[in-house]
This record gives C-alpha cells, sequence and structure tokens, in this order.
C-alpha cells in the first residue's frame, strides 16, 4: 500500500491505496466534472503534493510542489503509465524519482508576507492547537479553523485565517517529525482502531472520535454503519482529548433493541476485543457503566 490520500475533481477520496488502485484513478480521469487527482503524503506534509489533470484526447498535465510556491512545477505526459510511475515512485519516495523528466515552474507567485502573532496571542493558541494535535483526529484544515475561532470573543477576531494556518503549519510539522520515532511501534490508539475495525466488521458499529458528546453520539450512532448491526460502540471527541492528555478514555456502547441484556451482552463483546487487543480494560459488566481504558500510551497516528 502507498502512504497517500488521493483526492478526485468529483470528491471522492482514497487512503493507502495500491499502486494498481492509483493506477485505475490514473487511466480513468479524463470526463467532464472527472479531470484531475491530487496526491497528498499521510500524514499530509503542508505544501506538498503531486497532481495530474487530464481531458480526453489531450496529455497528461503533472505538476508537483515540496513547499514553497517557487517550487511549484509543471511538465505535459503523453501516457497515463509514465503518470502512474512517477506517482507511485513519488509516494514512495523513491530516490531519483523523476529522472529523466524536464520540469518548468507552474509561476504560482509567492504569497504575501503574514503578520506576526502578538506574543500573548502565541502563548494562548499554541497550547490548544499542541492538545488536538495530539488526539491524533485532526487535520491541517480543521486545526487552522480551530485555531482562527479559538480567541474569538464580542466579534473581535486577534487572529487570522492566515496566521492560523502557518502557526499549525509550523507545529504539524513538528509532530510529524515527532511520529517519526514511533513509526515502527504498536501504540494503545493503533491497538484500539484494531479493535474497532475488528467489532465493525463483526457487526458492532464501532467508531472513533464520534461527535462531540456522549448525547450526540448516542443520537447519531444508529445511522453511522450497517443497517444490520445488533450493536455499537464509540468514544467522542471530548473523550479523545482526555485520552489524549493522559486520563484514560470512557467508551460507550448498546444493542439498538434497547433492553439492558442487549446492552450487557454487546459490552462484553466489547470488553473482549479490546483486552485481545492489549488494552487495559476497567468494566465491571454493568450495561449502566461505560468501559473505560486505562494506562493507555496514547500516540495517535496524524491521518489528515
Amino acid at each position: 500500500m502507498l502512504s497517500v490520500k488521493v483526492e478526485t475533481e468529483n470528491q471522492q477520496t482514497r487512503t493507502r491505496v495500491s499502486a494498481e488502485e492509483l493506477g485505475d484513478l490514473v487511466h480513468r480521469i479524463g470526463a467532464r466534472g472527472d479531470n484531475f487527482l491530487v496526491v497528498q503524503r499521510i500524514p499530509d506534509i503542508p505544501g506538498t503534493f503531486i497532481q495530474v489533470w487530464h481531458a480526453a484526447g489531450g496529455g497528461y498535465e503533472l505538476e508537483h510542489r515540496t513547499g514553497t510556491a517557487t517550487s511549484h512545477v509543471r511538465t505535459v505526459v503523453d501516457h497515463p503509465d509514465r503518470v502512474l510511475t512517477l506517482m507511485t515512485r513519488w509516494a514512495r519516495e523513491e530516490p531519483g524519482w523523476d529522472a529523466d523528466t524536464v520540469w518548468e515552474s507552474a509561476g504560482i507567485p509567492e504569497p504575501e508576507p503574514v503578520p506576526e502573532l502578538a506574543e500573548e496571542i502565541r502563548a494562548q493558541l499554541e497550547p490548544r492547537v499542541r492538545e488536538l494535535l495530539r488526539g491524533g483526529y485532526e487535520t491541517v484544515q480543521t486545526l487552522t479553523e480551530a485555531a482562527e475561532e479559538y480567541l474569538v470573543e464580542d466579534g473581535v477576531r486577534p487572529v487570522s485565517r492566515d496566521q492560523a494556518r502557518e502557526l499549525v503549519e509550523r507545529l504539524w510539522l513538528e509532530r510529524v517529525e515527532e511520529q517519526r520515532g514511533w513509526a515502527d511501534e504498536v501504540t494503545d490508539a493503533d491497538r484500539l482502531e484494531r479493535a474497532f475495525a475488528r467489532l465493525d466488521r463483526g457487526g458492532i458499529t464501532a467508531r472513533e472520535n464520534f461527535t462531540c458528546c456522549r448525547s450526540c453520539g448516542m443520537s447519531e450512532i444508529g445511522a453511522a454503519g450497517r443497517e444490520d448491526a445488533r450493536g455499537f460502540v464509540f468514544f467522542h471527541g471530548q473523550g479523545a482529548e482526555h485520552a489524549a492528555a493522559g486520563h484514560g478514555l470512557a467508551l460507550y456502547y448498546g444493542g439498538f433493541q434497547d433492553s439492558p441484556e442487549r446492552t450487557a451482552a454487546v459490552g462484553r463483546e466489547v470488553a473482549a476485543a479490546l483486552s485481545e487487543a492489549g488494552l487495559t480494560v476497567e468494566w465491571d459488566g454493568s450495561p449502566d457503566k461505560a468501559i473505560e481504558l486505562t494506562g493507555l500510551d496514547w500516540r495517535k497516528r496524524l491521518v489528515g
């Protein structure tokens, strides 16, 4: 699998695709409304991507960028197989991935400099962005939106969108570098993700970072999975922040038939899957009590 996210013009997103799946997408484009692909790394490196645009009967306009606007270059390729070769080698970060390719500047102007944040504003905002980064579920875009809105009061916006994004991108790259240090380890966040995937495949709708709170989650979980699901389990956004801060994680569960017996049965299945995944589970078997995960090593890999 390639550690990339692929977005299409018709608003489809594919993550961690195989080279064959990427090839299918490259060969598919060309029809109206489905002319381009944008490929980013996982985790996202802001300003770094490779993309292609194609209309039926024409060439393939290939571009890539490695940060600044001046690094944004383009070329025209005459066959989709050549596009696929370049995109695949780029995704694998192969040395000399674009050998024998002649690039020219795409002519993208550098943006105007962004005014520095006042120190007192930065001191309030950075800790909040770091908290959300540790949670691991945000993207650069959602973090930027959160940073811009965080200190708004009485309609006064002390942080502009550009200032928010500049701060977020810097802290995001710090987190990416930190993540490289445990890239080969299995963290508790990985174990939880695997347990939830197993439960979901087995007919228990399992959702991470689902809605903002318990009440919203309970009201929306029924529509979040398969129609034939026999139960559910989730934790919400506040819970994810709690876990990232080192305070454990509460999981909410139940049966869609809404009986104490069914809820307890689903709880037992969830608790067993979590224990088998290597997580520490605290639950007394009562359908009225949340399942608690304690002692978590919460190192969640960035997904944006």
